[in-house]
C-alpha cells in the first residue's frame, strides 16, 4: 500500500482491511462524457424523463462550481473517511468521486486535503451524500464539490466501506462508469449504457428550449 498522510494519519496508520475494491468495470468515452459537460443539469435532466437527478439537499458547495465525469462511487459509514482515503488510489482523470455518507451532516468525509489529492489524481470533482469541511480552502482551489452540509467536525477513520461499487446518493443509484453532471442547480446521473440515447434526445431537448426563448423573445417585443 502506498503511504499516505491526511488529516495526520498516515493510511498504515489508520488500515484499510475492511475497505471492499471493486475494479471490473469500465469507463465511458471520455469523448461521451465531454458531450455533456457543455450541458446544463436541467437539460439533461428533461432528457432521461426527468429523473436520475439526486434531491436538492446536496448543493455546490461555492458558487459557480461545475464538473463532469465518470462517477467512481464509494460507501463509508456515517462520518467516515476511511474508504474515501483508499479511492485515492483508484482515481483516474476525469473521475468524479460519489461519496454515500448516508446524509449525516453530523461529521465530514472530506475536507481541503482529500480535494487536492482528488485533483492531483485527475478528478474533476466530488458528489458527498454528507457533510464537507474546508469549504473556503476547497473554493480557493477551484476544486467543485457538492455536499449536503458543511460542518467543521473531522471524520472517523474506523471504516468500513467500499470503492467501485454502486452508491445512492440522494434517492438515485448510481454505478461506477456512469456519467455525472453537477452545476449550480445540482447533480444529474446518466447511466453509462444509455448515454448515446440521452444524448440524442439532449440535442432536441436544447432545440426545443430555444425556440422557446425565441418565441418569448419576440412576445415582449410586441
Amino acid at each position: 500500500m502506498t503511504e499516505r498522510t491526511i488529516d495526520g494519519y498516515s493510511a498504515a496508520e489508520v488500515g484499510a482491511d475492511n475497505v471492499h475494491i471493486d475494479r471490473g468495470w469500465d469507463r465511458p468515452d471520455a469523448r461521451v462524457v465531454e458531450a455533456f459537460a457543455s450541458h446544463s443539469t436541467a437539460n439533461i435532466g428533461d432528457a432521461i424523463g426527468r429523473l436520475g437527478m439526486p434531491d436538492g439537499g446536496i448543493k455546490p458547495i461555492w458558487s459557480g462550481a461545475k464538473a463532469a465525469g465518470t462517477a467512481l462511487p464509494v460507501l463509508v459509514t456515517a462520518g467516515d473517511d476511511l474508504a474515501v482515503i483508499e479511492a485515492v488510489s483508484e482515481i483516474r482523470p476525469g473521475d468524479v468521486i460519489v461519496i454515500n455518507g448516508f446524509g449525516y451532516t453530523g461529521r465530514a468525509v472530506m475536507g481541503d486535503i482529500l480535494s487536492q489529492m482528488f485533483a492531483a489524481k485527475g478528478a474533476t470533482g466530488a458528489i458527498v451524500d454528507g457533510a464537507v469541511r474546508d469549504a473556503a480552502d476547497i473554493e480557493s482551489q477551484g476544486f467543485p464539490v457538492w455536499a449536503r452540509a458543511v460542518t467543521p467536525a473531522g471524520p472517523w477513520k474506523n471504516g468500513p466501506g467500499t470503492v467501485g461499487k454502486a452508491v445512492a446518493i440522494g434517492g438515485v443509484v448510481i454505478h461506477p462508469g456512469d456519467i455525472v453532471v453537477g452545476d449550480g442547480d445540482g447533480i444529474v446521473c446518466v447511466p453509462r449504457d444509455d448515454a448515446e440515447r440521452v444524448l440524442s434526445e439532449l440535442e432536441r431537448v436544447v432545440e426545443f428550449e430555444q425556440q422557446m426563448h425565441a418565441a418569448n423573445r419576440g412576445q415582449v417585443a410586441l
